[in-house]
């Protein structure tokens, strides 16, 4: 199963990707979380200490490997392989986090994201390798595009989710992500709401959100908002929403199932 979770800045996608991933590796599942958000936070919500946090180097900054995999050392230009031995990579580079792999991506600084360069052909090889060759759960926490997904990776996502407040802004964003994804061949694009505060709140997410479905909600929490304040792992800090939580991810293993 993989799944990809974007959305506006905010909206709590790497709350819930890192609850998702401890669910499930509760439940004995080999999982795999991917921090490809700039602002990455994964860590800490999974719940490393920051010594665990630091020593989880981006990808895109493991230039000794680039240039051993790929020939050319990042940032020096010359020629270089374009399919790069990349299947040890979650082993060798993987942290442990409780039971999750954690991996960071990283980003391409050196000419731009998606960049003809030894880092960006690495990471792209690492992202088809990692969603189209391993049978493990892959949960990649993305930021408000897509970028790490492109159209030889994105239909080998199984779904793309959608986080979203009950706000106009939040719900354009989810717009906009919906048509990139769809415009690539992501397949299933499903929406889950979050920091809802009642009935209307759901009412106003169906409406809004129109074609999207609405796959689960999450209610707003002043415990799992002060987890994220104190850098500590949000999950089992409250009961509502971990059940809620626990729907959700149930409510994605069946769909993926199906």
């Amino acid at each position: 199963m993989k799944i990809a979770l974007s959305g506006k800045g905010g909206v709590g996608k790497t709350t819930i990707s890192s609850g998702l991933a401890r669910i499930w590796a509760s439940e004995g599942r080999r999982v795999i979380a991917i921090d490809a958000d700039p602002d990455a936070n994964l860590a800490a919500a999974l719940g490393a200490d920051a010594a665990t946090a630091a020593a989880c180097v981006p990808l895109s900054e493991m230039d000794d490997l680039i240039e051993e995999r790929t020939g050319a050392r990042p940032g020096q230009g010359g020629m270089f392989r374009m399919n790069p031995e990349v299947s040890d990579v979650v082993d060798t580079c993987g942290t442990d986090v409780d039971g999750v792999t954690l991996l960071r991506m990283g980003t391409v600084e050196r000419g731009g994201s998606g960049c003809m360069c030894s880092e960006g052909v690495f990471l792209k090889a690492f992202t088809h390798h990692l969603l189209v060759e391993r049978d493990d759960i892959a949960i990649l926490d993305m930021e408000a595009g897509i970028e790490h997904l492109g159209r030889g990776t994105a239909e080998a996502v199984d779904m793309l989710v959608v986080v979203v407040e009950p706000g106009a802004r939040s719900v354009q964003t989810a717009h906009t992500v919906v048509a990139l994804a769809r415009d690539i061949g992501v397949g299933d694009i499903v929406a889950v709401g979050n920091r809802l505060r009642g009935p209307e709140d759901v009412d106003y997410l169906r409406d809004a959100l129109g074609g999207i479905e609405l796959i689960g909600t999450l209610p707003d929490s002043d415990a799992v908002r002060q987890a994220d304040r104190e850098g500590r792992s949000p999950f089992d800090t409250d009961m509502e929403f971990d059940t809620a939580l626990r729907a959700i991810a149930s409510a994605l293993v069946d769909r993926t199932a199906h």
